[in-house]
């Protein structure tokens, strides 16, 4: 059985084709995104409500509390079984979101060379993570190696230790073992190749009608509820700058440029992440049923 991967920028459709792809091919859906899988952050994630889940099954939405950390070895951890268990079933597991280092957790089993483990520096290592915490770390191996750096998330803590004590094991840089991505099963990716203006069109539309629907008492209410403003999940782009915002009184327009800003920025550094995926197609944009059926027809052929 093959997955299917529906990813790309921010507010390109990802969630419409996703739920049209799953419909046609009787799969389900893995969110594949960083805020969604926080209860409670629900308009400044466009998540997607139970209409628009159409009826099909969804996971990784609402699994974790916002007062939580919760990081890319924990989404695999998570995430992992869950595929397995849809395809032990016969079904067609769909990965659809835009968070890269979290759909490659799934996709691929990472190869870490010959370097046999060192169980001290690795105890070390997790110490001075608890210490200091994750970002200590991840700057520590742009130190020495910015390649590995350059590919891992600050929070994939696992994957941070290890090509740290490859480092420190061997005098050598993980990044020169020149280990390459091992997919876990077969995948076809898709994405929607809209005109960089028109992108930001609809990242634009989209941050006016968060901002409509209650973003600002969205964040309040979190606030209040006891989440601090320094939690993992309030870093999201429209969450801090929500905050930031009430702390200076200011509501008005420039805190709604900033966000559409800072989603622009955003959805640039995705479409550079998702140009180097595996067996990716671009489509062009279209209504979501004849773009469905376009997306299966692709991944029945290959």
């Amino acid at each position: 059985m093959k997955i299917l991967v529906i990813c790309g920028p921010t507010a390109s459709g990802k969630t419409a084709l996703s739920v049209e792809c799953a419909k046609l091919l009787n799969g389900e859906i893995i969110s594949v995104d960083a805020l969604l899988v926080y209860k409670g952050l629900n308009i400044g994630t466009a998540k997607p409500t139970l209409k628009e889940r159409g009826g099909v099954v969804h996971h990784m939405i609402d699994v974790v509390e916002p007062t939580q950390n919760f990081s890319v070895g924990d989404y695999e951890k998570m995430a992992l079984p869950i595929l397995e268990d849809i395809l032990s079933r016969g079904k067609t597991p769909i990965l659809c979101g835009g968070t890269g280092f979290y759909l490659n957790a799934l996709l691929y089993r990472n190869s870490y060379g010959n370097t046999p483990k060192d169980e001290n520096i690795r105890a070390r290592l997790e110490a001075l993570s608890r210490e200091k915490g994750q970002q200590f770390l991840y700057e520590k191996l742009k130190e020495v190696d910015p390649e590995s750096a350059e590919k891992l998330h600050p929070n994939d803590e696992k994957r941070v230790i290890r090509a740290l004590e490859i480092f420190e094991a061997t005098g050598k840089k993980k990044s020169e073992q020149h280990d390459l991505p091992i997919p876990r099963y077969p995948f076809s990716a898709f994405a929607f190749s809209f005109p960089r203006e028109e992108l930001y069109v609809r990242i634009d539309r989209r941050v006016d009608e968060m901002i409509e629907a209650g973003l600002v008492e969205e964040v309040r209410g979190l606030l209040a509820s006891g989440v601090k403003e320094t939690a993992q999940c309030m870093q999201g782009i429209g969450y801090k700058e929500v905050i930031e915002s009430l702390k200076n009184g200011d509501l008005h327009s420039t805190m709604s440029d900033i966000i559409k800003k800072n989603t622009r920025n955003y959805a640039k550094r995705q479409l550079t992440f998702f140009k180097k995926t595996q067996n990716l197609h671009w489509i062009t944009p279209k209504d979501v049923k004849p773009a469905a059926r376009e997306v299966i027809e692709i991944y029945g052929q290959n």
